[in-house]
């Protein structure tokens, strides 16, 4: 780095000019802060992403502050698989956490994680929420020790979601569910690291909107229900193996439709989703994201009551995609665009807003979060870092995004491109036993699978190609 010495005018002592080089010197070493927010099965439903019925103030405040990722897209659509990969910078078949029962280090005793890797280089580093998925980590309690300087708070809930009800709107303060007292420890570790000498790493993971979809009064207030616009797609794609792409709706499944004034609580009935529960689903999606950006609101403004805005590089992301009715689907476990694609919000000090608009994956997050802060680029990541992005020099690389996920003992490779989701299902021994291709700027929906179109065989041939070019850490494609 070239340092420019400052010039001597007349008439200026030689101290006053080396205690200007020193305090020159102390601000080049300052290291920047680390605000880590990730939202669970957060979609990019919001109005910074073009959603005009989701009211997100709150992010959208941030995003036209900070770099909005426009296609951002999970490795894994599983919130243990999807974490752990962008926690350690690695592929899922990589860092050996493709479910959500495995323990990061018992199946990868030396992994290096993101908040381990800042706190080997001084940072003080803290969690509340959910960061980790909490199955693939020492335990609940304790989260994952070796990651944080400050030891793990299990966050408490005063609110009853026991009757498993999907959708519940409850006339209760913000501080007895469980994000409201995520927010609470998240605000007053803010200001409790703020104040120390070394920089921080401070992340806060909010549960909602993940079902079940239990929010205060107030948010569902926000909307009115019978004006919610349902998926316009309802269908399988054409031409398409639904024993790949689909599920059986298993997760919603396990809790239950609201009954009717006096009615017993019981099971969705069997078959599509009815029109009346999709829109109280959605009801309760969109006041869980309302009820999120509040607490995020929230959380900035202390960040800027703590005088370290300035000095603060704030993340958001959600941990994977959800599907809400399109295709029929709702949650997430597939290789399709809705079950894969994130906000990604990045804010570095000092940089401009922006837009970018080619896929990034949830990987990069360590390799960027990691130049920002000026420290040492582990050799083991798979991600690429977006810091030049952000800092808005031209972009010409062609970039691609892969998901994967694996169902009938297959694993499907979903690579976005910026047009295109090329997906290819291959058995242990490499068969290729199912694909599909979808143009996401003809038809966003995914209506139609394209493989077999004769006017596509050598974009096919392009996209399998790169797949394989893209392929690093997807051992099936090597």
């Amino acid at each position: 780095m070239k340092i420019n010495f400052p010039k001597v005018c007349k008439g200026t002592s030689l101290l006053l000019v080396l205690l200007s080089m020193n305090s020159f010197s102390v601000l080049a070493e300052q290291k920047a802060n680390i605000l880590f927010i990730a939202v669970d099965d957060l979609k990019p439903l919001l109005g910074s992403y073009g959603n005009s019925q989701v009211i997100s103030p709150n992010i959208d405040g941030l995003a036209s502050q900070s770099t909005l990722f426009s296609k951002a897209y999970a490795q894994y659509p599983v919130c243990g698989p999807s974490r752990m990969s962008l926690m350690t910078g690695q592929h899922p078949e990589t860092n050996g956490i493709m479910n959500l029962k495995d323990k990061i280090r018992d199946v990868n005793p030396d992994v290096l994680t993101l908040p381990q890797h800042f706190k080997n280089h001084g940072y003080q580093t803290a969690a509340v929420g959910k960061i980790f998925d909490p199955r693939n980590v020492e335990s609940r309690e304790s989260d994952d020790p070796q990651s944080w300087t400050i030891a793990y708070k299990k966050p408490v809930s005063n609110i009853n979601e026991k009757d498993k009800r999907a959708v519940k709107s409850v006339d209760a303060e913000e501080t007895l569910f469980v994000d409201g007292n995520i927010n609470q420890r998240g605000k007053a570790l803010l200001k409790q690291m703020a104040k120390d000498e070394k920089p921080f790493f401070l992340a806060v993971g909010y549960k909602k909107p993940h079902l079940p979809f239990v929010a205060p009064k107030k948010y569902f207030d926000l909307y009115d229900r019978e004006k919610l616009s349902l998926a316009s797609h309802q269908q399988a794609p054409t031409n398409s193996n639904i024993d790949y792409l689909f599920h059986k709706n298993n997760e919603l499944r396990g809790y239950k439709p609201t009954p009717k004034a006096g009615g017993k609580i019981v099971p969705y009935p069997k078959g599509a989703i009815s029109e009346q529960h999709q829109k109280e689903l959605l009801h309760g999606y969109y006041a869980s994201v309302s009820f999120i950006d509040s607490l995020v609101g929230d959380l900035l403004a202390e960040l800027e009551a703590t005088g370290q805005a300035d000095n603060t590089i704030v993340v958001l992301w959600g941990d994977h995609g959800f599907h809400l009715g399109d295709h029929g689907l709702w949650g997430k476990h597939t290789t399709m665009e809705q079950a894969n694609h994130v906000p990604l919000i990045i804010k570095l000090p000092g940089s401009n807003s922006r837009q970018f608009h080619q896929p990034v994956e949830l990987l990069d997050i360590f390799p960027t979060l990691t130049e920002a802060a000026g420290l040492t680029m582990p050799k083991n990541l798979q991600g690429n870092s977006l810091v030049s992005i952000v800092k808005g020099a031209p972009d010409s690389n062609s970039r691609v995004a892969i998901s994967q996920y694996k169902r009938k003992g297959a694993y499907g490779y979903s690579m976005r491109t910026d047009q295109y989701r090329y997906t290819e299902w291959l058995t242990a021994n490499g068969k290729v036993v199912y694909r599909d291709l979808y143009d996401l700027d003809n038809d966003p929906l995914e209506t139609k699978n394209i493989i077999e179109a004769k006017q596509h065989v050598e974009l096919v041939k392009q996209l399998h190609s790169m797949l394989k070019i893209n392929g690093e850490g997807l051992n099936r494609l090597k």
